[in-house]
């Protein structure tokens, strides 16, 4: 079991440097991972400062030397996949091969698409995609590719460096169950995010989730099953016990969520010095 932190990258108390000393205390208190969001614009009435997850993760990266590091979820079909591409590898180099990342549809599609004029429809958004992610590991392979899909064309191209991490960096597919097609896209991946539509994860769902993707998978390769939430800083042994019910169900990877104390750096930095829901560290 790993255990990382589920960070938001807007706030009252958000900013690049704050979530870069952030990552720097949660290596120093043993948490495995620090992940942050991805988004543009969190809702049409935002008003809290937000912060560009990129520019955010180099600065994380500069700051940190262990701690896996990634987003929590990337829109695909918001970008444009060869800007991502270089993005991404740029990343796993800075970070020496530490980037995971975690992919989806995007939510919510008016604030973070529609505003914006982009596609809201979630099909559309789907299409892109997975397209974009067929582009993704071509250029990260560092050998000429070229590439004619529905919504994107490219010329043969050579992208180098390639990603340091081999065979690629780990994708995660972020979806709300009881959906299926995000776990049956994540099946073909490194890993599943999973949330769900109207309450909390249960052990139960995970278990319905790890088998449903079992069912789907072609390998035999390392797979992650992901999950957030929330476990008391103060109390090691409740904290445990709330995850090794997950653990038991094949949760593979904890995200403490911060989202709750996003209005306060001290509050934040606070739970992240009590460290990682165990009690072996």
């Amino acid at each position: 079991m790993r255990y990382g932190l589920y960070t938001p990258n807007y706030g009252a108390a958000i900013s690049a440097r704050t979530l870069a000393e952030l990552a720097h205390e949660a290596e120093a208190a043993g948490w495995d991972g620090f992940f942050i969001w991805d988004h543009i614009l969190a809702s049409k009435s935002q008003r809290d400062p937000l912060v560009d997850p990129w520019v955010t993760l180099a600065a994380i990266a500069m700051n940190t030397d262990r701690i896996r590091i990634g987003t929590a979820v990337t829109p695909v079909a918001r970008r444009r996949p060869w800007k991502l591409a270089r993005e991404t590898v740029t990343l796993d180099h800075l970070s020496g091969g530490r980037l995971i990342l975690t992919i989806g549809l995007g939510f919510p599609p008016d604030a973070d698409f529609a505003q914006f004029g982009e596609e809201p429809d979630a099909k559309v958004r789907a299409a892109k995609l997975d397209e974009g992610l067929e582009i993704l590991t071509g250029l990260w392979k560092g050998k000429p590719f070229r590439y004619d899909g529905e919504n994107y064309h490219i010329e043969k191209t050579l992208f180098f460096p390639p990603a340091l991490q081999t065979p690629r960096i780990p994708i995660w597919v972020g979806g709300y169950w009881p959906n299926k097609a995000p776990f049956r896209r994540a099946a073909r991946w490194d890993g599943a995010f999973p949330l769900k539509m109207g309450g909390g994860m249960t052990q139960r769902d995970l278990e319905e989730i790890r088998t449903y993707i079992q069912q789907h998978r072609t390998t035999t390769t390392p797979f992650d099953l992901v999950m957030m939430g929330y476990t008391p800083g103060n109390d090691k042994t409740k904290a445990h016990k709330t995850v090794a019910r997950y653990a038991a169900a094949g949760l593979t990877w904890w995200l403490e969520s911060l989202f709750g104390l996003r209005g306060s750096v001290e509050a934040m930095r606070s739970r992240v010095r009590q460290g990682p829901p165990t009690t072996d560290r």
